[in-house]
């Protein structure tokens, strides 16, 4: 035929639905990346982290919800924060949450291990590295969060910021306009 094989099209035909048939079952939902990092904070509280803190992120950046930062007295400890949070992540049918971690850098070398499970970053450090980069103080602009309560308190209300534009076309007539003071001639050398 001419054109090829390229030329052929498919049709689409609509999926009959059968009489008395079940829908498949629906994947349970996600649990929210708020509840997703109070796991996380919980995974490592139970498995000896210290100085545990989420941060809520949602008015802060657009790129996270969530960092969860703890602290692993030791390698021994770090090791288990991270693979003991892996574990509560994965599919529901494998005993998870049904979270997917996007990726984990770090583990290795043990100072500062991070998982990316895409809203929500996990970030575990060993007690110098921490103490190194600060890094709550990197993001003191982001609310502090009591994990431990279960309570999201929302997204941060956005903030307004009222910026004047000289030139403004909606002026209105009522405003009395001021004039700039006549700056002084130079003085004559």
């Amino acid at each position: 035929p001419e054109g090829g094989h390229l030329s052929n099209t498919a049709t689409l035909h609509p999926v009959l639905s059968i009489p008395g048939a079940q829908p498949p079952n629906p994947r349970p939902p996600i649990p929210s990346a708020f509840q997703r990092a109070c796991l996380a904070a919980k995974t490592a509280a139970d498995n000896k982290g210290q100085d545990i803190a989420v941060l809520d992120l949602r008015g802060v950046t657009p790129l996270f919800d969530f960092f969860v930062v703890s602290t692993g007295p030791s390698r021994r400890v770090v090791h288990t924060i991270v693979e003991e949070t892996g574990a509560v992540a994965p599919p529901v049918a494998a005993g998870g949450v049904g979270d997917t971690r996007a990726g984990i850098e770090g583990y290795e070398a043990s100072k500062w291990v991070v998982q990316d499970y895409g809203d929500v970053l996990v970030h575990v450090f060993d007690p110098d590295t921490r103490d190194y980069y600060k890094l709550d103080e990197l993001w003191a602009d982001a609310r502090k969060i009591d994990w431990q309560d279960g309570e999201d308190p929302g997204p941060p209300a956005p903030a307004v910021v009222a910026v004047a534009v000289e030139g403004d076309e909606d002026e209105t007539e009522d405003e009395p306009e001021l004039e700039a003071e006549p700056e002084p001639e130079p003085e004559p050398l």
